[in-house]
């Protein structure tokens, strides 16, 4: 039998919730929590590099029932701050479980807090908002302190923190792609590697330095923080707009949202989950997608844009082409498997806006 401490969880607005230490524990730790209500995929949620900043409260019961292997890691590592959940499974169960997701908390230094009711956590966010928070076991009045001067993702470049420090090259096919690294998902790298040669690249690359790649389609990739708080890379993306196809997902859509002249505002809590119902307007079919972003482009602000895809849930642009250049993007994640392939034909979509595939050359 595990003895945890005694922990609590504090928001910004004075709210308390009472745990017991887990994970990686420490008497405090801050970040913006968001809720999760996903039922299973918690270790592609975890090490989502779209998560800095931000600590996990997971709706789904018990969480860690069937371990953790390294096949599913969306990154390298967690960027989250943290992690809650009602029940912390100690005995994973599953044939590809390599490491309970406890001991891969403590492995990657991430602080977590059981025994919590998140229900009630979860309708307190769905009233207030996202909101930063501290938990751990320090008194509560210090976790108070700390949740008091605890921030958000407002105004936040977090993309910073977690693109690649260099151009990685993955695959081997004919095409060539670049993708921006926002915060760019294993799955994604994975299905785009399909397509041909794909060429990773930091946030800070300038369109001239993806030019001299020669691609035949860029790619725009998710990623955490505020998109208002990346006008660099929103001035790449711009400069490219009609000189290669364009595909982009999640903070890649907004961006390009802001590149074409769109805005963005901040959802109160986010989407964040497994089961978000978007309908194609093109043929009216609803796919269940998986989606995690705090942010959302404002409805009708893109110029010369067609929406191509609406939630049901809230009635959030999660979808658009340009109507004067190759580049179509959304909001939700095609590469993820919650419908369980409703989406993925968007990259299919993104193959045929490069063109044919080309003869091989023996060029990489």
């Amino acid at each position: 039998m595990i003895v945890r401490a005694n922990a609590l969880l504090v928001t910004a607005d004075g709210v308390v919730f009472a745990g017991e230490a887990a994970g990686a524990s420490r008497p405090v730790a801050t970040g913006e929590l968001v809720f999760n209500t996903a039922m299973s995929g918690y270790q592609e949620v975890i090490t989502d590099p779209s998560y800095a900043g931000q600590v996990i409260a997971f709706t789904s019961t018990h969480i860690g029932n069937y371990g953790t292997n390294v096949d599913d890691d969306e990154s390298t590592r967690p960027h989250c701050q943290g992690v809650v959940v009602r029940d912390l499974s100690t005995v994973p169960s599953n044939w590809r479980s390599t490491e309970g997701l406890e001991a891969f908390l403590v492995r990657h230094g991430v602080p977590a807090i059981t025994g919590v009711d998140t229900r009630r956590m979860t309708r307190h966010l769905r009233q207030v908002g996202a909101v930063p928070c501290a938990f751990g076991t320090a008194p509560e009045g210090e976790l108070r302190e700390a949740a008091a001067t605890a921030v958000g993702t407002d105004g936040a470049d977090l993309v910073s923190g977690v693109t690649t420090g260099s151009a990685v090259v993955y695959g081997e096919g004919p095409r060539r792609i670049v993708a921006f690294d926002f915060g760019v998902k294993a799955t994604m790298i994975r299905q785009l590697a399909e397509l041909g040669t794909v060429t990773v690249v930091p946030a800070s690359t300038t369109a001239s330095e993806v030019l001299s790649l020669d691609p035949e389609g860029v790619f725009l990739s998710n990623g955490p923080g505020d998109p208002a708080a990346l006008p660099g890379p929103a001035a790449a993306i711009a400069d490219l707009i009609g000189r290669v196809p364009i595909f982009g997902i999640c903070l890649g859509h907004q961006l390009l949202a802001t590149a074409l002249g769109g805005s963005t505002y901040k959802l109160p809590f986010g989407h964040h989950g497994a089961n978000h119902p978007v309908q194609r307007l093109a043929s009216g079919v609803v796919e269940i997608t998986s989606q995690n972003h705090n942010y959302a482009v404002v409805a009708g602000s893109v110029p010369d844009a067609e929406v191509t895809h609406v939630n049901l849930n809230d009635g959030v642009n999660e979808g658009f082409r340009c109507l004067k250049a190759p580049a179509f993007s959304v909001q939700y994640h095609p590469e993820a498997a919650p419908g369980p392939h409703d989406a993925r034909y968007l990259f299919g979509e993104f193959s045929r806006l490069m063109g044919p595939v080309p003869a091989p050359t023996g060029r990489r």
